[in-house]
This record gives structure tokens, C-alpha cells and sequence, in this order.
């Protein structure tokens, strides 16, 4: 949307949490929830986003690594109008600004395009979200008049025993337009016991400056539900679990039990893929369809193709191809390139390295900093000997190689195309085409061996 910018609380220091980290930096399925925040508002067309920054401030704006995002620095926290004050100078008075928080994770872009159309539609001076709740208990009450339209927000403390019955509550998110916050703002007092600014109160001054405010109800009012301590933040992982399970399960993806599945935000999986129990898929992980992964693996920023087999297994920053098989018990390092019909067997550790197609590594290997070719075999026990003591080296297998079992490759050092490598052998020169490399002591047999030993020992 044009015309749109949001500002983002994030300055509390989250007491209850008790934690040596700033509350909005907890994660939700591996994702901080102030990222959360941030994602969402620019989903929704925020072109730009200030987030105000208090507690361990530098620790925060460290963490955020995203394009369009700048911050303004709140030292005493005096309230939420005091907070939107601090960012007095990203307010443009011909553009709409919405007010976030940073520990508010499960809010969704839906709800907030549907708040601003009804903002712009109204042509309000502000507008809030509320939601309908069962229990009100210490929530700010919508109050309106006899139409429905807006009157003010009554906190629970100063509400009347009838205003106490209304279960319309403020949720704390706001849409205001530009020049009717930077005046209210400015005309914003502290006259109240605790010497704060309330940025509730900037709709009262709207009003009676002649504004129109408005109120829009949410469908569902967990989307506004704020971490604050340690179990809330148990529950709004389980609340986000549970919408990211059923928006998989929807798009045509199996999840055998939801329940024990954790699929991060970002990630995305194909159609008629299966993931079995015990899964932990996280950060900007894609699978293609038609996979089948787990039980028990863990994905992180990982690309599969299209077939792939992935079981009980760990990988990490790294590219699989189309109908490879990885696992039981593998470990892929990150800044692998594994290409299409390869085998990736149980107990093998594969890091920084390019796999070609239809190349097999069956099980029990280290494959190092190397460049394999097609259809390579290792065999059982291969060793990628990658480093000297001081610098790592990269190992060429180039095509059609057979490495046999128990094979040490010293980098640097090039095994050429369709090379044999007699097991046993520990390799240090480069091996031509073709040809059967050994390297490894002759057998012996030494006749009457055990019996001079016995004899010794006695």
C-alpha cells in the first residue's frame, strides 16, 4: 500500500521473562518476535518501518537485519505515547502510520489490510483494532454510542460497573493518519498517576479537535496476544504451530502428526510431500514435492528438489537435489551442493562440498571440502582428509570414480575420471584416469608367529 508507514514498540525491558535478553528478541519457531512483527507489517504495505528501541537497544538492532527498517531510541520508558513520541521524525503528516509491538507475534497482514481499507474508507483520523473477548478482565473497553459508532477507550480501572460489562476490548493497535498523531502528540499530557503518556489518549483529542475515530472488530482476538513471560511465550509458539501446521495441511502437503511437526514461518513445502513426527523445519527451508522427511530430522535454510527422501537426519545452509536420498543419521554441513539420484547414507557427514548426480555415499564417510563428480561410489569408511593443521584443502573426484572402503584422500589431491581406489588406501598424489590406485603395505604372513609369542610371555 502507499502511503504507509508503521512504527513498532519495542522498548520494554520484559521483566517477567527474566531473561539477560531483550523480550522482543525470544523466539517463536526459531524466529524472533519482533521479526514477526516487522514481516508482518511490511506483508501488509508498510513501505517503511521505525522500530523504537529502549532496553539493550543495541543488542535488538543488531538482530534486525532487514532492508527498510530504522529505529529511534526511547532511554525512559514514560508510556506509549512517550514511545511514539521518540519517533517524531519518521511521522510524515500526509501518511498513514500504524502502531505495533514487538512482543505481538501472532498478528496476521489480513487483519491489518483490513484495518487500514476501513481507516481510508472512513476517512477516520484514527482507528483501532478491538476483538470480542470472554472475559475482559483488565482490558481497556470500546465504548460506543447508541449507532455503534466510536466514543472512547475507558481503561478497566476507571470503567463503570455497566462499561465493565462490554466485552469489546482494545486490542493497542492503531492506524492514525499522519497529521492528526504528530498534533495529538503534541498535545499529550501526563497528568495522571503515573506520570506517563498514554497513546490511548490521543483519540479523545482527536475527537474533540473535530476527527472522526473509528473501531474495527478482529475475527480473532489470539492474534493480539502479547508475550510477557515464559509460558506466554509457550503458548503463542503452540497458537502459531497449530496455524502454520493447518495452512500446510491445507495447501496439500501430509503432516502425519501435527502435534510434534514444528515447521517454521518461512519455510515451504510442496505438494503430496509427507513429514513424518519428531520434524523441525526452520528459517527459509523449501521442499519440493512429493518428499518424504523424517521421522525426527532437522532442516535448517535448506533446499530440497522434488522426490527427495530425507530421514532422521541433520541439515544445515545446503541444496539437495531432485529424488536423492539422505539418511538415516546423515549430517549435512552447510554450503553443500548435492545434485539429483544421489545417496547420502546413514553415518555419513557431508560439508562444504559439491556432490554430483547419481553419486553414492552409502554410509560411514567424511566427505570434506571436496568436488565430486557423477556417479562416484565411496565406499564404506571413505575419509576426506581436508586438513593439514593449518589450512583446509579441497579433493576433486571427478567422475565415474570408485573409491573403495576405508579410503583415506589427502587434499589437496585430484582422483581423475574413472579412477579405481583399492580399499584400504591412503591416497596423496594425483590419481591419472582410468587406473587402480593402491597404497598400502603388502601383506605378510609370518609362520610360527603366535606359538614364539606364548613362549616369550611364559
Amino acid at each position: 500500500m502507499k502511503n504507509l508507514k508503521a512504527v513498532i514498540l519495542a522498548a520494554g525491558e520484559g521483566t517477567r521473562m527474566k531473561s539477560k535478553m531483550p523480550k522482543v528478541l525470544h523466539e517463536v519457531l526459531n524466529k524472533t518476535m519482533i521479526d514477526y512483527v516487522i514481516d508482518t507489517a511490511k506483508g501488509c504495505g508498510a513501505e517503511e518501518v521505525c522500530v523504537v528501541v529502549g532496553h539493550k537497544a543495541d543488542e535488538v538492532k543488531a538482530s534486525i537485519k532487514k532492508d527498510g527498517v530504522s529505529f529511534a531510541l526511547q532511554k525512559e520508558q514514560k508510556g506509549t505515547g512517550h514511545a511514539v513520541m521518540m519517533a517524531g521524525d519518521f511521522i510524515e503528516e500526509d501518511k498513514d502510520i500504524l502502531i505495533l509491538y514487538g512482543d505481538t507475534p501472532l498478528i496476521q497482514g489480513d487483519t491489518l489490510e483490513k484495518l487500514v481499507e476501513k481507516h481510508r474508507q472512513e476517512d477516520f483520523g484514527a482507528t483501532v483494532i478491538s476483538a470480542n473477548v470472554e472475559n475482559p478482565e483488565g482490558y481497556g473497553r470500546i465504548i460506543r454510542d447508541a449507532k455503534g459508532n466510536f466514543i472512547k477507550i475507558v481503561e478497566h480501572k476507571d470503567a463503570t460497573a455497566e462499561e465493565r460489562l462490554v466485552k469489546e476490548i482494545n486490542t493497542g493497535i492503531y492506524i492514525f493518519k499522519g497529521v492528526a498523531l504528530k498534533t495529538s502528540l503534541g498535545k499529550l499530557d501526563n497528568h495522571n498517576v503515573q506520570g506517563e503518556y498514554y497513546l490511548p489518549d490521543c483519540l479523545a483529542l482527536i475527537l474533540n479537535a473535530g476527527g472522526k475515530v473509528g473501531a474495527v472488530v478482529a475475527e480473532d482476538d489470539k492474534e493480539f496476544f502479547g508475550v510477557n513471560s515464559r509460558v506466554q511465550l509457550a503458548e503463542a509458539t503452540k497458537i502459531m504451530k497449530t496455524r502454520i501446521n493447518h495452512g500446510h495441511m491445507e495447501n496439500g502437503v501430509t503432516l502425519v502428526d501435527p502435534e510434534n511437526t514444528y515447521i517454521g514461518a518461512d519455510v515451504k513445502i510442496g505438494m503430496d510431500t509427507v513429514i513424518l513426527p519428531g520434524c523441525v523445519l526452520e528459517g527459509y527451508t523449501e521442499i519440493g514435492e512429493d518428499c518424504k522427511i523424517g521421522p525426527n530430522s532437522h532442516l535448517t535454510d535448506m533446499r530440497l528438489g522434488d522426490g527427495a527422501t530425507f530421514q532422521s537426519s541433520t541439515a544445515l545452509e545446503s541444496t539437495i537435489g531432485n529424488n536423492t536420498t539422505v539418511g538415516p543419521f546423515a549430517y549435512i554441513r552447510p554450503n553443500c551442493k548435492i545434485g539429483d539420484n544421489v545417496k547420502v547414507g546413514d553415518f555419513v557427514e557431508v560439508k562444504n562440498s559439491n556432490i554430483g548426480n547419481g553419486t553414492k555415499i552409502p554410509h560411514l564417510a567424511y566427505i570434506g571440502d571436496t568436488d565430486a563428480g557423477e556417479k562416484v561410489n565411496f565406499g564404506c569408511g571413505s575419509i576426506m582428509v581436508n586438513y593439514d593443521g593449518k589450512k583446509k584443502h579441497r579433493t576433486i573426484v571427478e567422475d565415474n570414480v570408485f573409491v573403495g572402503c576405508n579410503v583415506n584422500l589427502v587434499a589437496p589431491v585430484r582422483v581423475k575420471a574413472g579412477a579405481y581406489v583399492a580399499a584400504g588406501s591412503t591416497i596423496t598424489r594425483d590419481v591419472p584416469e582410468d587406473v587402480l590406485a593402491v597404497a598400502r603395505a603388502r601383506q605378510q604372513v609370518i609362520e610360527g608367529w603366535k606359538k614364539k609369542k606364548m613362549e616369550t610371555e611364559s
